[in-house]
């Protein structure tokens, strides 16, 4: 009885661990996922094209840290708009719930009801897989707290 209880505590244990290592996408697998998203989305750095696909949707390079609804070149709905200069700057975990229901992902961020999207693509399984892999092909972007821990440059030197 006492094993039996060793094991349970342990499974007890490491199962936040387990969690954590999987509440991060692998963006290995997102992007081959991304594959369905093509049909409206590129990636594209410039002249640099990593993904070719669609352009009825914004280019997704670089949306990880970007305020939402600012992608140059993207005539976006107004409440995507509203979303982004209410303070919805994309990270992994916003990008997932916006990708799994965006016109709900909306609502709930905008509270308001009339809220729309113009994605009407819901992709339910491997959105952290996919956000995990458009952050790995975009620029580099640093910790929202960065410039906060960052010391202040010196001027006078």
């Amino acid at each position: 009885m006492k094993s039996m209880f060793r094991v349970l505590a342990i499974f007890a244990l490491a199962t936040p661990a387990f969690a954590d290592s999987h509440a991060a996408g692998d963006a290995d697998a997102g992007a081959k996922t991304f594959g369905r998203c093509k049909s409206c989305h590129m990636i594209a750095n410039g002249d640099q094209v990593i993904e070719k696909g669609g352009r009825t949707g914004p280019n997704l390079y670089g949306v990880i840290g970007r305020q939402a609804g600012t992608a140059e070149g993207y005539s976006y709905q107004k409440s995507i708009v509203a979303a982004g200069e209410a303070g919805l700057v994309w990270d992994e975990e916003s990008l997932t719930k916006y990708v799994a229901d965006p016109r709900e992902f909306l609502r709930e961020f905008l509270d308001d009801s009339k809220a729309k999207s113009g994605m009407s693509f819901k992709l339910k399984k491997g959105g952290a897989d996919v956000a995990a892999y458009l952050a790995r092909v975009g620029p580099e972007v640093a910790p929202a707290d960065a410039d906060a821990t960052e010391a202040p440059a010196d001027s006078d030197s």
